[in-house]
This record gives C-alpha cells, sequence and structure tokens, in this order.
C-alpha cells in the first residue's frame, strides 16, 4: 500500500506585531506545528495545532494537519477523527479528497479494510484522476475479500445458490400455472386429444374405444339411461311390452286349454 501522507504545509507570513488580529494568530500557530512537524517533533506539532484550533475549531488546515501529526505518531483513532472533521468543514473538493485518502490509509493501518473501501471511494470521488487512491482503493478490496474466514465464504456462496435455486423454482412455477390454464381452455384440450388420437395406431370404425367400457349403458342405473327420442320406445317400455303381451298369451292358452278340457267325454265302466 502507498501509505504517502497528503501533507499539507499552511505557509504563512507572521504578523509579529504588537496589535495582530485573531486571524494572524492563527495562521502563526499552523506555520508553528508545521516547522515542528518537518522536525518529526509531533508532540509540540500537536500541541501548535490544538491552540490554532482552540481559536478557530472549523480551521480545516490545522485539523488536516493534526490528523497527519496523529497519524505518523500510530495515533490512528485521533487521526481518523481529524480527517473526518476536515472533510466536513473542506472548502472545496481538493480539500475532501486528502482528508478522505488520509482516512482510508488510517482504516488500512488498523486492517479495517470495508471502512478503508469506503474511504477511498469517497476520496475518489472528490478526484477520480488520483492514481495513488485508486491503486490504494483496489488494494482494500482484494484485501476485504482476502480476509472473509471460510465459513463466511461458504455461507454466501449458499445465499447465492438458495437465490438460484429460488429463481429456478418460481420460473417453474410460473410454466407449471401456464399449462393448468392452457388444460382448462376447452379448445386447446381438445386439439390435445385430437393430438393424442393422431399419434395412436390407425384403428377402423367398427372399433371399440380404448376408454369405453363394454356394454357400459346396460350397467347404468334406470334413471341415467338416455331418453329415447321422439317416435321411439325406451328399453323400459319395451320390456313392460312385452311382459304384457306374455301375459296376455298365457292367459288365451289357458282358456284354450279349459275348452279341451271339456270337451273330452269322460268313459265309464262298461256294461257286460
Amino acid at each position: 500500500m502507498k501509505t504517502t501522507i497528503k501533507v499539507f504545509i499552511f505557509l504563512v507570513i507572521g504578523f509579529f506585531s504588537f496589535g495582530f488580529s485573531q486571524k494572524g494568530e492563527v495562521n502563526n500557530l499552523i506555520f508553528e506545528g508545521n516547522e515542528q512537524f518537518q522536525k518529526e517533533a509531533y508532540v509540540k506539532a500537536e500541541k501548535a495545532f490544538r491552540k490554532a484550533l482552540s481559536l478557530s475549531p472549523k480551521k480545516s488546515d490545522a485539523l488536516y494537519n493534526l490528523g497527519n501529526t496523529h497519524f505518523l505518531d500510530k495515533q490512528f483513532n485521533e487521526a481518523s477523527q481529524r480527517f473526518f472533521q476536515t472533510q466536513k468543514f473542506a472548502a472545496n473538493k481538493d480539500g475532501k479528497h486528502k482528508a478522505f485518502h488520509n482516512m482510508g490509509n488510517v482504516f488500512m493501518q488498523q486492517k479495517e479494510y470495508q471502512k478503508a473501501v469506503e474511504s477511498y471511494k469517497n476520496a475518489l470521488r472528490n478526484n477520480p484522476s488520483d492514481e495513488e487512491t485508486r491503486y490504494n482503493f483496489a488494494l482494500a478490496k482484494e484485501l476485504l475479500e482476502k480476509e472473509k474466514p471460510p465459513e463466511e465464504q461458504e455461507q454466501e456462496d449458499n445465499k447465492n445458490k438458495e437465490e438460484k435455486d429460488q429463481d429456478k423454482e418460481q420460473d417453474k412455477d410460473q410454466k407449471g400455472d401456464q399449462e393448468d390454464k392452457e388444460k382448462q381452455d376447452p379448445k386447446k384440450e381438445g386439439e390435445e386429444e385430437d393430438e393424442t388420437k393422431d399419434k395412436g395406431e390407425p384403428k377402423n370404425e367398427g372399433d371399440q374405444k380404448k376408454d369405453e367400457k363394454p356394454n357400459e349403458s346396460e350397467n347404468k342405473p334406470e334413471n341415467e339411461k338416455q331418453s329415447p327420442k321422439k317416435g321411439q320406445l325406451s328399453p323400459q317400455q319395451v320390456k313392460s311390452l312385452l311382459e304384457a303381451m306374455n301375459n296376455q298369451e298365457k292367459k288365451v292358452q289357458e282358456k284354450i286349454n279349459a275348452k279341451k278340457t271339456k270337451g273330452i267325454p269322460v268313459r265309464g265302466k262298461k256294461d257286460w
């Protein structure tokens, strides 16, 4: 990682007169802090920058350089706070870019790669052409991927697999609903039956249908039998008529037999 700190040295021309203004005093304190920073006297530099901020709390130059001082002194939590304040009060995109870039460097030192990725991303939003920020951003993303434990990576893979399976199942259900809808359409159903017949073996006109049981009409209850057409007798009527004819024929036969019995003379005994 390129850990170069983007140091912003705010050079000022001090006004050492007796009655200099508060703004002049702030600038002088920043100048003093920068000198101590160059000498790596970080404690003295921090003291000067803090005095400047006590007079002007939103002075982005003092906040930024104080953050750099904390960073080089390995006070990373304090450094990230100062860089966050810097980007908040920065007057232009260049100041915001430098603050976010250095904030990303802090998180890289702390191995908080997710936060580093977000910081570098914000830095690039303010200055997309900075190659150093681009390099650090790519490195932070790579380290973030490698940091994931095998269990977490497996869970993520399983989650992705479940989402794909759910998509497939949803497509399957939609296809099934479409097929059910087509089955409910009488026209399409008839077409499907015709296609089935066409695919089967050819049969003669007199052949019995495969799905029809023999003598099916005889097994049906009387009330389910087909009503006779106009001018025709139903099977029940035909049966009743035959029974009546049989009864009449039986009566006629009985009368004939009775007459034959009466006409035969009774043969008596011979009188010898």
